[in-house]
């Protein structure tokens, strides 16, 4: 989402809600050469996505689709070798199979969905908590995938209803990112909200209207932050539900980020204060 802001300095957040389905229900949609993956199931591409759900012992795999270029370039980065039998294909069948615009490297692996841990257990693991209200484009949500792993984020919770389910698309964009920071869907986000506070951790909605993002004021309390839809931001539902809103400091000669780019610098803005 574009994150509007005050003239003066501030930016935006965003922010979402968790899954029931289980995992086994979800796949298949969402992206250009979905179509051909059973449900459940789900073509990842590119060398950081395909290689991380390699070396994730939490991934079923079922098959991996390599040219002879493409195979010998991934084998020499996977340190105890292919965990499954490569086959040998043509890029015009990957280019297919991934779509046209994709860009694969020579190789696609069909996985199963991961299934996502409880939010009980995610939270024994000390790191702030991202919440996404209604991020609909994968790009986005693996961006920040990337930035939740780079700057150590716990979780990445989102809402089952207008949100992507997990694609190549997304994979791709994370960077490996899918296999590293659990990505957990949530039916109602209120409730999810209402249960981190109940966690002791302390709700920040990123959006425009509130103080500027100061990681140093929370030093001592575990936060989640908020982030809310591209163009839209954050529900009414979801700032009241918040325990503030904040933006980020940002030069007047701007006035909104896209939803990835603010929730990178909000992360990086608590990472740096940790």
């Amino acid at each position: 989402m574009n994150m509007r802001t005050p003239r003066r300095r501030g930016a935006s957040a965003a922010s979402s809600a968790p899954s029931a389905r289980p995992a086994s229900d979800r796949g298949g949609r969402g992206g250009r050469g979905a179509a051909s993956a059973p449900r459940g199931t789900c073509w990842l591409y590119g060398q950081h996505a395909v290689q991380a759900a390699l070396e994730n012992p939490a991934r079923k795999l079922r098959q991996l689709l390599v040219t002879a270029e493409a195979q010998e370039a991934l084998a020499a980065r996977l340190e105890g070798g292919f965990p499954i039998q490569p086959v040998r294909t043509e890029r015009a069948r990957l280019d297919t199979l991934c779509g046209p615009d994709a860009v694969h490297q020579g190789m696609a692996l069909l996985v199963d969905v991961l299934t996502p841990p409880d939010l009980d257990a995610v939270l024994e693991r000390p790191g702030p908590v991202l919440v996404l209200d209604q991020v609909t484009d994968p790009r986005n949500v693996g961006a920040i995938l990337r930035s939740a792993a780079a700057f150590g984020a716990v979780a990445v919770v989102m809402q089952d209803r207008n949100a992507p389910d997990e694609t190549g698309t997304l994979a791709r964009a994370a960077s490996g990112a899918l296999e590293i920071v659990p990505l957990i869907r949530v039916v109602n986000l209120s409730r999810v909200l209402d249960a981190l506070k109940a966690r002791g951790l302390w709700v920040v909605g990123l959006d425009a209207g509130g103080g500027i993002l100061d990681g140093a004021s929370f030093n001592q309390r575990r936060v989640a932050l908020v982030l809310g839809a591209e163009g839209a931001g954050l529900r009414r539902l979801t700032r009241e539900h918040c325990d503030e809103i904040a933006g980020l400091a940002m030069s007047s000669d701007m006035e909104s980020l896209n939803v990835s780019n603010a929730a990178a610098v909000a992360l990086y803005e608590m990472y740096r204060h940790r």
